[in-house]
């Protein structure tokens, strides 16, 4: 591991989304800590979190953003969320930051503010509604893709690696996905057991079934390099 990084999160908001993300990754038993400026936001909690500002570069920096291995942005105001994205990747070049994006229209700002990854809840929602729609219109109602389309130009794709590829026994780091085709892998399914604390040691195994965010053209390369046999489908 980057001695400079540490196996921990770090979550900006704790509203509706936050909280939601909380549970996710007490569930996980991933470390995390939570900034909020609403103190109320915190009344019973049992995980470890600070009370400020999350734009405020104090704040942050106490609640250890130089070494965090990921941040997740779940303020409410786009304005924040660029801002808090700023300082963040300013602190901390090598975490990995995924936001929430209130309005479409701040998708872009926020990438070139330095997130790898943006989520437009309105946009996520009335997707996965419309896709709903449409397969119980037909009244199969049948379990929806493994493939989602975050928003427009924007996919997860999910597959179980074998031997057969180049990713099996291979560290995040070594796969040079993200380097070399522009993909970044989000989570990990292994035994039964999601990992979503995915680190660039973390250890890519035979029978892993790896989640893979990026655009519509990168995951098009990524299939084409590791999809290209039946026999090493991932």
């Amino acid at each position: 591991m980057d001695p400079g990084i540490n196996d921990h999160a770090i979550i900006l908001g704790c509203g509706d989304v936050g909280i939601r993300v909380v549970e996710t990754l007490q569930n996980a038993n991933v470390i995390f800590t939570v900034v909020d400026s609403n103190a109320k936001n915190f009344e019973g909690a049992n995980y470890d979190f600070i009370v400020g500002n999350a734009t405020d570069e104090d704040i942050l920096r106490e609640a250890g953003m130089e070494r965090a291995s990921t941040v997740i942005i779940t303020l409410s105001d786009d304005t924040d969320i660029i801002f808090a994205t700023l300082i963040a990747r300013g602190l901390n070049p090598r975490s990995a930051i995924l936001a929430r994006a209130n309005s479409y229209r701040s998708i872009d700002k926020i990438y070139k503010a330095g997130a790898d990854y943006v989520a437009a809840l309105s946009i996520v929602a009335g997707q996965i509604l419309a896709k709903m729609t449409s397969q119980c219109l037909d009244k199969t109602c049948k379990k929806m893709d493994e493939d989602i389309t975050l928003y427009e130009g924007i996919d997860i794709e999910k597959r179980t690696v074998n031997n057969e590829n180049d990713l099996v026994n291979r560290t995040v780091e070594q796969t040079g996905l993200r380097e070399n085709i522009g993909c970044t892998i989000i989570g990990i399914e292994r035994e039964g057991k999601v990992i979503t604390n995915i680190l660039p040691t973390t250890m890519i195994m035979k029978g892993d079934t790896i989640a893979v965010v990026g655009g519509r053209e990168e995951i098009a390369r990524f299939k084409q390099k590791y999809l290209k046999r039946k026999s090493s489908q991932l």
